[in-house]
């Protein structure tokens, strides 16, 4: 009965220890300050926004926000206008308190997920990046990404409907991806495909049953190319029904 009681005893006296601990930790914390702003993202992501610009974006939300109490920051808030940044997939907002000497400093850590381009596009229309989710990731002068590039004549429209889901087939095979350099679209809406091996340019067309072509494309590189013919060739045309024209130089 006795160690019973003598157990209760203590786990009474460890309640009160916590919530004491509570109690002061929350006094002290509600006061403290917000002395920094700290920029998280992931060192290999392909493209990055200046941390300077992203910390003015912050400060544009809430232009007092050093010196500020870190109860009266408003996260959700700092989080919506960094999201609003083209070049940005998501934000998370927090606040942290670091000792400091005899006192607390309070720090705004901004995590930022950049978006990933997978194409760059050049056109009449403009010059961005495109995410595989169709959005657009303005050009800046802050980072480069190495990524499919695509040129000539179309509008944006087109970029997002017809030439991305091509893009990312391109990608997601190992082999397209390791192959074509470039696409250019002409006036006339047909497709050149720049190759990254050989010195032939490809005249695939449009879009229409992309894969089935580029299925047989691969079947002539196997046949004819991989003899060591890589540069006999000046074109090699898609455009027709069920055909592979090749003309030498």
């Amino acid at each position: 009965m006795f160690r019973r009681l003598l157990k209760i005893a203590g786990s009474l006296l460890l309640v009160i220890f916590i919530i004491g601990t509570l109690a002061f930790t929350y006094h002290e914390s509600k006061d403290v300050v917000c002395r920094n702003i700290e920029i998280d993202f992931e060192t290999d992501e392909l493209i990055k926004v200046d941390k300077d610009e992203l910390i003015r974006l912050v400060k544009a939300a809430d232009s007092n926000i050093l010196n500020k109490k870190l109860a009266q920051i408003n996260s959700e808030a700092i989080e919506i206008a960094v999201k609003k940044h083209p070049a940005i997939f998501n934000a998370e907002v927090y606040k942290v308190m670091k000792a400091d000497s005899s006192s607390y400093k309070g720090i705004l850590v901004v995590n930022v997920k950049h978006r990933e381009p997978v194409v760059r596009i050049m056109s009449n229309s403009g010059s961005y990046y495109l995410d595989k989710y169709g959005k657009k990731i303005p050009i800046s002068t802050n980072y480069t990404a190495n990524v499919l590039v695509t040129t000539g004549f179309f509008k944006d429209k087109y970029a997002t409907e017809k030439l991305l889901p091509f893009v990312l087939f391109i990608e997601n095979n190992k082999f397209w991806q390791a192959q074509i350099e470039q696409v250019h679209i002409k006036q006339n809406g047909e497709i050149l495909l720049t190759p990254l091996f050989g010195e032939h340019i490809i005249e695939f067309g449009n879009l229409d049953d992309y894969q089935k072509k580029l299925q047989k494309m691969k079947a002539f590189y196997e046949q004819i190319l991989a003899n060591d013919n890589w540069n006999k060739y000046k074109t090699v045309s898609l455009k027709y029904n069920n055909q592979v024209v090749a003309k030498k130089r």
